[in-house]
């Protein structure tokens, strides 16, 4: 069977760009100590992640190499969580390790700042998974409907709207009417409370809050750290993005792409091709989408195997049927397989071979892939089997 990829278009394309042009971000680790953690959790109202491991693991190392890297599981975890990773067998953390003991590694913890399991999970994951357990994590810690009676009985408290304004966030509810009420009332917006505030506040990047992020963005950053800035402009960034698909609104495509050059103009390039490829795909427009991805291709990905195969399997996904683009993708999936030689490569330009109606190289291409994993234990005599199968 084909193997399609678990990743959405816009978290495989980031992915992409991070591993060709080195400015993945990923989860960023606090180095301090448990008490301090939780201390940290507690005054930025946040839940505590915690990637219980062993040096030995196996699945460890494979996240640590692959998932937490990730820039769109890092944008999601630096701005939701704090995050820590505990060698569970090393001496200095045993005190951790009886509190919080584990069958299995990794096992995925998530605490409150009080020390309470909010949620847990043994066993490893993709990107999409752990992003989705975070979310599952911070579902059940919505507290926003507190906050939303206390605003109706009248509370206008300015610590109270910052942390009404974050539980919203945290939640995946709107909070730009709450934002824009307070920052509307504000004549000082310098000082470090509301610096704090227009940075917890400027959750899209099609706002006026956001521009007052750029406008302040120096002094943001002096105060909340130039990680916190940058995780927030891609992600309002995205944001519109996921808008201007919703709305098929090409005027909001333009602002995200304008606010991102704005704002991380060294990211700007690929973050364009990455959100001209989602709109058009959500829009079904295969010579507009073919032409961007071509561009990405040339721009970003080059020749290597690894990330033309992905590429391929991105435009399958966005249009599997359409003429053009399955002519394109058998060029690259044919580079992929031929300089990469993965077993993997070989049954994915097999299907693409399928689609296009060329059944005998879709058969030999199924056959190099059996071939290619011999001696391995990857199973793919019984994918290959079945795309066979498949062929009639």
């Amino acid at each position: 069977m084909f193997p399609l990829m678990k990743q959405t278009i816009v978290a495989t394309l980031l992915a992409l760009y991070a591993l060709s042009s080195g400015h993945a971000q990923g989860i960023d680790f606090f180095h301090g100590t448990w008490p301090e953690a939780q201390a940290k959790a507690k005054a930025e109202q946040k839940l505590i992640f915690v990637d219980a491991y062993a040096s030995w693991c196996g699945p460890c190392k494979r996240m640590a190499a692959q998932v937490f890297p990730d820039p769109q599981v890092g944008n999601y975890f630096n701005a939701n969580f704090i995050c820590l990773k505990i060698d569970m067998e090393k001496p200095e953390n045993r005190e951790f390790a009886g509190k919080y003991p584990v069958s299995a590694y990794p096992t995925l913890l998530v605490l409150d700042g009080e020390g309470r399991v909010v949620l847990k999970q043994v066993g490893a994951m993709n990107a999409d998974g752990l992003i989705a357990f975070g979310q599952k994590a911070q579902g059940k810690q919505d507290n926003s409907p507190d906050f939303e009676k206390g605003y109706a009985e009248g509370n206008r408290d300015p610590e109270f709207l910052l942390g009404y304004v974050r539980a919203l966030n945290r939640a995946n509810k709107p909070s730009l009417k709450i934002t824009n009420a307070y920052l509307g009332g504000q004549k000082d917006l310098t000082t470090p409370f509301n610096l704090k505030f227009i940075l917890e506040g400027a959750v899209e990047a099609d706002s006026r809050v956001f521009d007052l992020l750029l406008q302040y963005r120096e002094r943001i950053a002096a105060q909340e750290g130039e990680q916190a800035v940058q995780t927030r402009i891609s992600q309002a960034c995205q944001a519109t993005v996921k808008k201007a698909v919703e709305f098929r609104s090409k005027d909001l495509l333009e602002e995200a792409k304008r606010k991102m050059q704005a704002g991380m103009p060294e990211r700007a390039g690929s973050f364009a091709l990455d959100a001209d490829l989602n709109y058009f795909a959500a829009t079904k427009d295969p010579a507009a989408y073919l032409k961007t991805a071509q561009a990405y291709q040339k721009k970003e990905i080059g020749k290597n195997a690894a990330r033309l195969h992905d590429l391929v399997v991105v435009l399958l996904r966005a249009f599997p049927t359409d003429a053009d683009v399955l002519a394109q993708a058998e060029k690259w999936a044919t580079s992929a397989a031929q300089t990469g030689g993965l077993p993997e490569y070989y049954l994915t330009l097999a299907e693409v071979y399928k689609r296009r109606g060329k059944i005998d190289k879709a058969r030999a291409a199924a056959e190099k892939a059996r071939e290619a994993a011999k001696g391995s234990e990857s199973g793919i005599d019984q994918k290959v089997d079945y795309f066979l199968q498949s062929l009639g």
